[in-house]
């Protein structure tokens, strides 16, 4: 039976991504053992907290190795802190790296709005990816966030919302997904967004 990974390294929203996945009928299995990654037909990475520490836990669990060698082999999608974990490297409290499977960095948010950003915020669609498919240019989605991505290739951005400046909202690079947003806690749309990642292990 095919089957998503949802990476538990000690961080993360892990039932609330487990139950909206088995709500639009995706089987799941929340696990940190390697051997069950490797055996997954899609992998979820969460994430809740500060980037150094999630950074940390994932290389002393031996997952970032895991996650390395899975990229290009099957469907992998960050969620906020998870997303932000895609790329090169944070500068959350330290400067760290991140697993590099989305070229750029992540950085305080620079507005004038306060922060932490928690909300809904509508999304605009940009260099098209399958997540999206089904939803309209302006759909709303949920955020609770301080720091944020920078690609350095416009081309793996594909969603900003604005919160006093475009913010990325979210990326994807052969074959590994990212939403800034929490698309568990976003309704309809996010629930549209989970199985149209889940389509894409079939």
């Amino acid at each position: 039976m095919k089957y998503t990974a949802i990476v538990d390294y000690g961080v993360g929203n892990l039932k609330s991504v487990a139950n909206a996945m088995a709500y639009v009928g995706q089987q799941t299995l929340v696990t940190g053992d390697a051997g069950e990654l490797e055996r997954a037909d899609a992998i979820i990475l969460p994430g809740v907290g500060a980037f150094p520490d999630a950074a940390e836990k994932l290389r002393e669990m031996g997952l970032d190795k895991v996650l390395l060698a899975q990229t290009g082999r099957k469907p992998i999608l960050g969620i906020c802190l998870g997303m932000q974990l895609l790329f090169d490297r944070g500068e959350e409290g330290k400067c760290c790296e991140g697993l590099g499977l989305v070229s750029g960095s992540v950085e305080r948010i620079q507005t004038g709005f306060k922060l932490p950003h928690i909300g809904w915020n509508s999304l605009s669609f940009q260099n098209d990816s399958p997540l999206f498919l089904g939803l309209d240019d302006g759909t709303y989605v949920y955020f609770v966030h301080s720091y944020c991505g920078h690609a350095r290739r416009e081309e793996d951005v594909t969603a900003r919302t604005q919160y006093g400046p475009s913010i990325l909202a979210a990326v994807s690079h052969n074959g590994v997904y990212g939403c800034q947003f929490h698309p568990e806690k976003s309704g309809d749309a996010g629930l549209q967004i989970l199985k149209n990642f889940g389509e894409l292990n079939r």
